[in-house]
């Protein structure tokens, strides 16, 4: 697959992800961190804000690879 099908396919996940994620953080956020203690609220908000980047990152990478060279 070329690599601007790549970025095209990977932009759209990325916002999808984005999105997706930050709904699922607010939902979790509203029903169950509310209740802890405010020095794990603010972990668990730390968390629920930074964890996004692990998959993103691994889009970005895939979207990154250079095209294959036929020999």
């Amino acid at each position: 697959m070329p690599q601007r099908i790549r970025k095209l396919i990977g932009t759209v996940l990325l916002l999808a992800l984005m999105m997706i994620w930050a709904l699922v953080a607010m939902a979790i956020a509203q029903g169950r961190v509310t209740d802890l203690p405010w020095a794990l609220q603010t972990v668990s908000y730390i968390v629920l804000g930074t964890l996004w980047v692990i998959p993103a990152g691994l889009l970005i990478r895939w979207m990154e690879r250079p095209n294959r060279t036929r020999s």
